[in-house]
């Protein structure tokens, strides 16, 4: 068995992360999980110094009690 060795070129990287192919996988997940969660919830875009995001968070104080008692945006990451 041969051992392989596999540098990675941290500035690819870094490029990838930032793109905007990534924070539209990201957004499209965001969605998902927003639709799970029901009308009371919002998702938007994140940007990072190193990254880039997507985040679903209550959109009112109906999402937020929503999801204090519920967990309805860890539930709908399933």
């Amino acid at each position: 068995m041969s051992k392989v060795k596999i540098k990675l070129n941290r500035a690819g990287v870094r490029e990838l992360l930032k793109s905007q192919e990534m924070a539209s996988c990201c957004m499209q997940e965001a969605r998902r999980v927003q639709t799970s969660a029901g009308a009371n919830y919002q998702a938007e875009v994140r940007n990072y110094p190193e990254r880039t995001g997507a985040a679903v968070f209550p959109a009112n104080a109906e999402g937020y009690y929503d999801n204090l008692n519920n967990n309805t945006l860890l539930r709908s990451l399933k």
